[in-house]
């Protein structure tokens, strides 16, 4: 079994910063990626942020482009999210997905299907 652990989430005011953590345990897997999907109230899974385990390779949602940072420790197994200029549209259920095997299209990275293991969330709220 693997396991993925979202923390840092909360409640913050517009403009404010949150860093959000994933800590992978358990079985061991050939790690390819990770990434960040969120989900608010009545709309679908959205993809946030990714970043390629090897090599770094990052990629990001236009919402979020500019703001948002996405980050590793490879030694940690953890991926960060640093949200900085927080807005009340980025309120949303947060969730760390972690993509096991090789390379495949990049733009593999930004979809939910491509992620073989997720963490049950974290809640993100931001007030105006």
């Amino acid at each position: 079994q693997v396991q993925l652990v979202e923390s840092g989430g909360g409640l913050v005011q517009a403009g404010d910063s949150l860093r959000l953590s994933c800590a992978t345990s358990g079985r061991t897997f050939r790690r390819d990626a990770m990434g960040w999907f969120r989900q608010a109230p009545g709309k679908e899974r959205e993809f946030v942020a990714s970043i390629r385990w090897s090599g770094g390779n990052t990629y990001y949602a236009d919402s979020v482009k500019g703001r948002f940072t996405i980050s590793r420790d490879n030694a940690k197994n953890t991926v960060y999210l640093q949200m900085n200029a927080l807005k009340p549209e980025d309120t949303a259920v947060y969730y760390c997905a972690a993509r096991a095997g090789y390379a495949t299209y990049s733009d593999s990275y930004t979809r939910a299907p491509a992620y073989d293991y997720w963490g049950p969330g974290t809640q993100v709220t931001v007030s105006s």
